[in-house]
């Protein structure tokens, strides 16, 4: 895989950006070419884990209509998928029954976050956690502690924040953990229309 760390994910197309599964084969995101896309972070020992199995039911429902759902474990929060891939992979299909794309875990926060990340929070800006979620509170608590002005930066704040890309690569939304997958079900039903 080449080395992005530095400035020149800015001149790169969306569909240059290379991936590795979690089997460890090398994939570039032009296979995903014109689908609509859910990227996730995700991880094992988070509050928010149970979000795979509705995740799992999205991409059952909608994929025969163009959905894949990427999945990017993380270790970057409080050290939540403490796992290797083999580990992680086994506990998402035993646990939770997932067949879309799981990838090898990734860096999606600060100086080596993934090229991806980078372009995906560079599209669409943090704009805080939903007041009605009973964990609103608790990440506020914890992120404000280690930074605060944690709210100010567009970074990746927590485990399972999802970005929307349509079909022509656009990234037209981004899903904090709280928002409610219902919310999200409803963008992905008028994207595959």
């Amino acid at each position: 895989m080449k080395d992005y760390y530095q400035e020149e994910w800015k001149l790169m197309n969306m569909n240059e950006i290379e991936l590795k599964r979690i089997d460890g084969t090398v994939e570039s995101m032009e296979k995903y070419k014109g689908k609509i896309l859910l990227v996730v972070n995700t991880a094992s020992k988070c509050g928010f884990t149970p979000q795979y199995e509705e995740l799992e039911a999205l991409y059952r429902k909608y994929r025969d209509k163009g959905l894949e759902i990427l999945a990017f474990p993380c270790n970057q929060f409080k050290e939540q998928e403490p796992g290797d891939d083999k580990e992680v992979e086994a506990f998402c299909r035993k646990n939770y029954g997932v067949t879309f794309p799981v990838f090898s875990k990734t860096e999606v926060k600060g100086e080596h976050a993934h090229p991806l990340y980078r372009m995906l929070t560079e599209k669409q800006e943090f704009r805080g956690f939903d007041s009605g979620h009973p964990l609103s509170g608790k990440l506020h608590e914890i992120l404000s502690a280690e930074d605060p002005h944690y709210e100010e930066n567009n970074d990746i704040k927590w485990n399972f924040t999802k970005f929307l890309i349509n079909r022509d690569g656009t990234v037209v939304d981004r899903y904090e953990p709280t928002a409610g997958m219902d919310k999200v079900e409803q963008a992905v039903e008028q994207l595959c229309r």
